[in-house]
């Protein structure tokens, strides 16, 4: 396993369900009870209606690339070592996008429309980071 030298995430007790969940590898999404609607990031109110009847609901990690860069150069540390990288918005059910990180294929073979599956990349003992690689 490569080592993980980004920032990581700050769990506080609004996201701690999420972290929790992603810690055991599951992709939780939110849905209102009230308006239907889906939303990410993950929060205490729905984002659509204001209003806090929102339930978690556990991705099936199936998506498509619905927008798309590589970046090849970054001189972050952390982030210098793995360019080129390709960072998406990633289409999940719903109608969720998602920015994160193709994985396991060529930068460059990334493309709008390309079928994508949850993958989890280990950051630290209790933390999973989603990303997503080729389906």
């Amino acid at each position: 396993m490569t080592t993980w030298k980004k920032p990581l995430p700050v769990v506080e007790a609004e996201t701690a369900p999420y972290w929790t969940a992603a810690r055991d590898k599951k992709l939780l999404l939110q849905k209102c009870r009230d308006c239907d609607e889906y939303q990410y990031h993950y929060r205490g109110f729905c984002s659509n209606c204001w209003v806090g009847t929102i339930e978690d609901v556990e991705s099936n990690g199936e998506g498509t690339v619905w927008s798309f860069t590589v970046i090849r150069r970054n001189r972050t540390p952390g982030f210098a070592e793995e360019v080129p990288y390709a960072v998406a918005m990633v289409e999940l059910e719903g109608g969720i996008k998602f920015i994160t990180n193709v994985i396991n294929c060529n930068p460059d073979d990334v493309h709008i429309g390309m079928p994508v599956k949850l993958t989890w990349v280990a950051a630290a003992d209790d933390i999973n980071i989603p990303m997503f690689e080729p389906a």
